[in-house]
């Protein structure tokens, strides 16, 4: 049976590329040109102005990039500091992708438990049911074929995210070992079985996700491992040979691509297969970076896809 993660392979085999771009904006590296068009429009809050720029940005990076990547991962913070008219721009974020056809990850690290789990894996995955006169009319509202959760409300928050999963044929992401330094604190701490937090953790991703592995031996219930922290991350390959991994870390966080290639495998055992790596600021502010005058942004983040695929291929 496919599910998510089969989507997720295609896609990957289609691209011959495990890259997924974070598309996390901020608005003193939205080229200049852009913000001075937005702000012609009169009619324009200043954040509508600001959304807009967001969203021009946006979709230039996809038209750059969608041939070469399989995902991409808007992080909602970044758009929720524009309050409803960031939240409008998210939404048309995660619409131009799809329509680009790439799949698109929220990145929201939502969780809960109950009707609001519940509320917040319709929001994100599945459908919310509406009204039209005296009609009822059912549709999506972020319609993203993943999202990134929180395990540490246990079985009853990750249960809703499962159940719209299996409906909708969405996947998610529970944070297990992440990529900030400070990780090591709460996730590194040792039981009284000798197991680490992150450890515990994967247990449960792995037993979370048991009962849904789709044809290519990856269940849509993967699992976000980050790219500092290498030794963990073969560890919990080990542990989690069915999750897919969602790599954070990689480039101005310091990963390398020799730190994220024990994220790699599981599943049917194919090469290249088993990890998609996320790189937002290398690839959003290629232009900066890489020398590029700011109009051919898009261009300069093409060329950072492209060297990060040669990276990583060299990797294995």
């Amino acid at each position: 049976m496919k599910n998510f993660a089969d989507k997720l392979v295609e896609a990957v085999r289609a691209k011959g590329s495990a890259i997924c771009v974070g598309l996390d904006p901020r608005l003193d590296k939205i080229p200049k040109f852009l913000k001075m068009k937005a702000v012609e429009d009169t009619d324009r809050t200043p954040f509508g102005a600001a959304a807009s720029a967001i969203l021009e940005f946006n979709k230039g990076i996809i038209d750059a990039v969608h041939d070469l990547v399989p995902v991409v991962k808007p992080q909602i913070a970044f758009y929720e500091i524009f309050g409803h008219e960031g939240i409008k721009c998210y939404e048309e974020t995660l619409k131009y992708a799809k329509k680009m056809g790439l799949l698109t990850i929220a990145d929201a690290k939502r969780n809960d438990i109950g009707s609001t789990a519940e509320a917040y894996a319709q929001a994100f995955l599945g459908e919310t049911v509406l009204f039209d006169g005296d009609e009822e009319v059912i549709m999506p509202a972020f319609d993203a074929d993943a999202v990134t959760i929180n395990p540490h409300l246990g079985w009853d928050g990750i249960k809703p995210f499962i159940e719209e999963c299996r409906k909708y044929e969405k996947g998610i992401f529970i944070l297990d070992k992440t990529s900030n330094p400070s990780s090591s604190d709460l996730q590194d701490l040792e039981m009284k079985d000798g197991k680490a937090v992150y450890e515990i953790i994967g247990h449960l991703i792995d037993s979370w996700g048991a009962n849904d592995i789709g044809e290519n031996g990856y269940s849509f219930v993967g699992a976000v491992t980050g790219a500092t922290f290498p030794e963990q991350a073969k560890r919990l390959r080990e542990i989690m040979p069915n999750a897919y991994f969602l790599v954070p870390g990689y480039g101005a966080q310091g990963g390398k691509a020799g730190d994220v290639a024990v994220c790699f495998g599981g599943g049917n055992g194919e090469k290249g297969l088993g990890a998609i790596v996320n790189n937002s600021r290398g690839i959003t502010n290629a232009y900066e970076i890489l020398g590029y005058p700011e109009e051919k942004y898009a261009e300069a983040a093409r060329e950072a896809v492209m060297k990060m695929k040669m990276d990583l291929a060299g990797a294995f």
